[in-house]
């Protein structure tokens, strides 16, 4: 049995256990599972079977979608952190976790605590046994104890689910899988559970309306949005006009470069999520809601207020020291930056 990985960061540590995964893997094989995997991961019907079947599936899927999976809930987590920074969970439950890259991110934005006091409680609910037997051989090298004592749980992703109460519950790249009705049950059984929800989907516009159908029901049940949003109000987004989403990068290793025929050594991964929490948050003035603009002397910030609007800023050189933060300002950062009150 190998040994935890340490004292490098869950992030590093995923990493490099999963290029040891892939130096196994021949490239034809991750290939095939890989083109299967994305038609179901960008596909429109919901299946009632698990999407990851055995362990050719599982590898493939470890080795090409949960680097970019993890980095996605790390920063929707990381926003979620920045919104309510005394807070920490008491426990976290991943529903349809997988492999367990939302518990990885939780592990990198919240540590264990430094005093020796146990960890938190970590527990992974999904229905495909291939899944969760790796993610239980990837959590047992890492350097998080609350990772490496994990609960890598079997359960239908349905219904008929049943969350135990804890601090957080993610659902992460689960709602698309699912029927309608499982969505929302799912989606209630999250809320009925926890003080935090977070729900992370692919960034596109199904993606997104499947975000706004959770967040709904989140505000609903009494929550109020963290993140993104900077206000639990109606998205002011037109339906079908355009659709709320940011990007993360991630780090392609040589093989994932080989199986997708790209040359460069990273991609953007886009998302969609909500995190909401039972308590009032400290949610930003405004979030940067696409790519900051740079031109001479000027930075356009296209913003979500907590007006309960969309707009555009610009912020010119003559601004100063506001210049510089939008100069340093990425796609999905609160505005103005929060560490600098004088901003």
């Amino acid at each position: 049995m190998h040994a935890p990985l340490s004292p490098q960061a869950p992030a590093e540590a995923l990493r490099a256990t999963l290029a040891e995964l892939v130096d196994g893997l021949p490239p034809r094989q991750a290939a095939q599972a890989t083109a299967r995997l994305i038609a179901n991961y960008r596909g429109a019907t919901p299946t009632d079977a698990p999407v990851l079947r055995d362990r050719s599936d599982v590898v493939a899927y470890a080795a090409y979608r949960m680097p970019a999976t993890f980095e996605a809930d790390r920063a929707a987590l990381g926003a979620l952190a920045d919104a309510v920074p005394q807070w920490t969970p008491s426990g976290h439950t991943d529903i349809g976790g997988g492999t367990g890259a939302a518990v990885w991110a939780a592990a990198d934005i919240w540590p264990d605590p430094a005093d020796g006091a146990a960890p938190r409680p970590v527990t992974v609910l999904d229905w495909a046994e291939p899944a969760l037997a790796l993610g239980g051989e990837l959590a047992a090298r890492a350097p998080s104890a609350a990772l490496r004592d994990a609960r890598w749980r079997r359960a239908r992703i349905d219904a008929a689910l049943d969350v135990p109460p804890t601090g957080l519950v993610t659902v992460s790249y689960v709602l698309g899988e699912l029927t309608p009705a499982d969505r929302a049950a799912v989606v209630d059984a999250a809320a009925g559970a926890a003080e935090v929800v977070a729900v992370v989907e692919p960034g596109t516009p199904d993606g997104y309306l499947r975000i706004i159908e959770a967040r709904d029901r989140l505000v609903a049940a009494g929550f109020h949005i963290a993140a993104p949003c900077p206000h639990s109000a109606a998205c002011p987004i037109e339906e079908g006009t355009d659709w709320c989403h940011f990007a993360a990068r991630v780090s392609r290793s040589s093989l994932h470069r080989q199986v997708k025929g790209a040359s460069l050594a990273w991609e953007d991964e886009k998302f969609s999520y909500v995190a909401a929490t039972r308590f009032r948050p400290g949610p930003a003035t405004a979030r940067v809601v696409r790519r900051p603009q740079t031109r001479k002397g000027q930075v356009l910030l296209d913003l979500c207020r907590d007006t309960e609007e969309l707009s555009r800023e610009t912020v010119t050189k003559r601004q100063g020291p506001l210049y510089r933060a939008a100069r340093d300002t990425a796609w999905g950062d609160p505005w103005p930056p929060r560490e600098d009150p004088a901003l």
